[in-house]
């Protein structure tokens, strides 16, 4: 898995390429951990270049996402995958994050 990060504006972007599973879930985990830990609470996970989530990655972005509401952030998904968006419609995850199409959509709805 590669995590790319960037700022646009006051909102972190982390684009998500690979595989987001047990052996790569950490690596996001500390990310994300690291920058909340340095006040960020505006988010926007690219996943045009994730392949597969397991349940390991479901629950770091459910982690992410709880963590997020506790301290009155956001957290957007965009330009999800055909295979990942399966996995998010047969886990019930579709109905609990906000997906967007673009990345300017999302930044346009938590900026």
């Amino acid at each position: 898995m590669k995590i790319t990060e960037r700022a646009v504006g006051d909102v972190v972007v982390l684009d998500i390429q690979g595989r987001l599973d047990a052996n790569t879930s950490g690596t996001l985990e500390a990310q994300f951990m690291n920058l909340i830990g340095q006040g960020h609470t505006k988010f926007v996970f690219g996943l045009a270049g994730l392949d597969y989530v397991s349940s390991a990655g479901l629950r770091i972005l459910l982690t992410a996402a709880k963590k997020l509401k506790a301290l009155k952030g956001s957290l957007a998904l965009v330009q999800m995958t055909d295979n990942v968006k399966e996995v998010f419609d047969m886990s019930g995850f579709s109905a609990i994050f906000t997906i967007y199409g673009t990345e300017a959509e999302a930044l346009g709805a938590i900026g």
